[in-house]
């Protein structure tokens, strides 16, 4: 059983609902993202997804995009990046991991001995962005080969047709796009964003995550009430850009993240 499905079962009874919470590797260096991912867990955090820089995000926004830039010239690398993977999980044996990453860096790489240290490094799960299902097979072998689950988005514009397909091919859970677009914090929840998530999950048992916008306590007690989690990233890039240089970074991100998991608890 992996940690997602492991971590997942535990919260649902305790009826609380997950908070992912995304960080940029290496933004702004990875030192600094070793500290943040520990107070993270600390404040609450239920898993890591941690994003490779990577010098076209097509899916993000200016926030993350940004990051990534501010990253990759400080020197990061998916060596580098797993590296700092290993060492999270020295930390944090029972956090389940996500990496969050686009298909070119791993190419790059070498797709078998990419899947080998990532899973060496105690990854537990990918979100490859611009990898569609249907071009997935070989990344999808390596995954079960290896123990990783496999996570694919679907959105507000995904037909019932879609949603079916893609959820019977994703692992761990589903990661359900609030809105059209890329991501990048909101003031609003979409009213459709309700009946999105029921359609998922008419056609999976796996847990739905709800990203793209989530920003504030609010959204997070919205979103609570029909999905079975979160994932909060640019709101954090951002906090974490405007404190880097400043004494107070980790307490800044530990109060944000607690507020927000405190309205993923069942008496929220």
């Amino acid at each position: 059983m992996t940690r997602l499905k492991t971590h997942f079962q535990n919260l649902s009874a305790r009826h609380e609902k997950a908070l992912i919470c995304f960080l940029t590797a290496g933004d702004p260096d990875m030192d600094t993202t070793l500290q943040v991912v520990r107070a993270l867990a600390a404040a609450g955090m239920d898993a890591l997804e941690l994003g490779i820089p990577f010098s076209d995000p097509l899916a993000d926004g200016p926030a993350i995009q940004a990051s990534s830039q501010r990253a990759l010239e400080a020197g990061a690398t998916v060596a580098k990046v797993l590296e700092l993977t290993r060492q999270i999980r020295k930390h944090l044996p029972n956090l389940p991991i996500i990496l969050m990453t686009y298909y070119n860096p791993l190419l790059k790489y070498g797709m078998n001995q990419y899947a080998a240290d990532a899973a060496e490094a105690g990854v537990d799960a990918h979100i490859v962005t611009d990898l569609t299902p249907e071009e997935a097979d070989q990344w999808k072998s390596l995954s079960v080969m290896h123990q990783m689950d496999t996570i694919f988005l679907l959105a507000p514009t995904s037909t019932p047709k879609r949603i079916q397909w893609v959820a019977a091919q994703c692992t761990g859970f589903v990661y359900c796009v609030s809105r059209t677009g890329v991501t990048g914090a909101r003031e609003d929840i979409p009213a459709e964003l309700y009946q999105t998530v029921q359609n998922i999950k008419s056609s999976t048992s796996l847990p739905v995550c709800v990203g793209f916008g989530v920003s504030q306590p609010e959204h997070v007690t919205t979103i609570s009430a029909f999905a079975d989690g979160v994932v909060v990233g640019s709101a954090l890039v951002n906090l974490i850009q405007a404190h880097r240089h400043s004494s107070t970074l980790l307490q800044q991100v530990s109060d944000f993240t607690s507020a927000l998991k405190q309205k993923t608890l069942p008496d929220a």
